[in-house]
């Protein structure tokens, strides 16, 4: 018996690692990972050395941003 993980797609978590929050934004990781560093940052979640995107979060941010 073997439980079946359910996929969920990107727009739908509410948090992404980086290497999907690179997926989902088109920006590239070396970027996440600088941006992520700023202490300020507003939609950084760490757990550990772990970071994670809370995509809502990040979607305003973008959306207010004309570069980054």
């Amino acid at each position: 018996m073997s439980v079946q993980k359910e996929e969920i797609p990107l727009w739908e978590k509410i948090t992404l690692p980086i290497d999907e929050a690179a997926l989902y934004t088109g920006l590239g990781k070396a970027k996440l990972y600088e941006m992520t560093n700023r202490e300020d940052c507003p939609f950084v979640i760490w757990i550990g050395k772990r970071r994670l995107i809370k995509r809502e979060a990040f979607e305003e941010y973008i959306a207010k941003m004309y570069s980054v």
